[in-house]
């Protein structure tokens, strides 16, 4: 085993372990949130801002030099050194569910050196759900591989995952099921395991997304936009939101679903 195979097996590790520990100490604030209150903002703020410092707290003890991602990322520099290194850790996916105590919720941890992908991690707490992936190797579930659908054409077995408000937006003709289970990086973890056909995604930021890039793309499939054309996540770097909706899916099955999403007349 190399050097570099010797460091990357460790600083997989250490992803899985600090996503672990991160998803125990939200488990604290889980389903905690008031329930006369439909978004509980004080109590999504304080676990963020724990589980972030505690996550920065890690990262300096274990890898000094490397990089948190905080909204902006704005070093632009090719490097050999340590800092090539940036981390990009989502404290929490799925607010809603998270708030009420339904335990489809997750958080996730990406780590990309000099812009290019390298690992991600996408953990469930309330379930141990574990789905890790490195770039260019195979996508697991726990020590379970996992592969997108090998379903060529859709039918109406197919299984859609939508985020919420989909039907405001989009008249679906859609020959299977459509189902929102509200949190993003559980449907593109669904997608990944072949347990659905594709997911439509709206609403997103590179730090939601760039774990399950990871993740999909090791499972043998891709973000696209709507007609099936390539998307940039890296465009997206520096913070802003993601205005458009995507599709998460096989490359030959995004554009037959693009087909069946007709928007609806503003």
């Amino acid at each position: 085993m190399t050097n570099r195979e010797t460091d990357f097996n460790m600083l997989n590790q250490f992803a899985i372990d600090v996503i672990q520990e991160m998803g125990r100490q939200a488990l604290e604030f889980y389903g905690r949130g008031k329930s006369e209150l439909k978004f509980d903002a004080s109590l999504i703020t304080d676990m963020e801002l724990r589980l972030m410092e505690s996550f920065k707290a890690k990262l300096k003890t274990h890898f000094p030099e490397h990089l948190a991602f905080v909204n902006t990322h704005e070093n632009l520099e090719y490097s050999h050194a340590e800092n090539r290194y940036l981390w990009i850790y989502d404290p929490l996916d799925g607010v809603a569910n998270f708030q009420a105590g339904i335990p489809i919720w997750g958080t996730s941890l990406a780590l990309i050196e000099n812009f290019w992908p390298v690992l991600g991690v996408f953990y469930m707490p309330s379930s141990g759900d574990l789905y890790t992936a490195q770039a260019g190797r195979d996508a697991f579930w726990g020590r379970r591989r996992i592969q997108v659908s090998g379903q060529g054409c859709l039918d109406d077995e197919s299984l859609l995952l939508t985020y919420s408000r989909f039907h405001q937006h989009y008249h679906p003709n859609f020959p299977g099921k459509i189902r929102n289970f509200g949190c993003t990086g559980a449907h593109i973890a669904f997608v990944a395991m072949g347990r659905a056909e594709a997911a439509v995604i709206a609403n997103e930021s590179y730090q939601g997304l760039a774990a399950a890039r990871v993740l999909l793309e090791a499972a043998g499939g891709r973000i696209s936009r709507l007609d099936g054309r390539e998307f940039f996540l890296n465009e997206f770097l520096n913070g802003q939101k993601i205005e458009e909706p995507l599709l998460a899916g096989a490359p030959e099955i995004c554009p037959q679903v693009g087909q069946c999403l007709e928007p609806c007349a503003l």
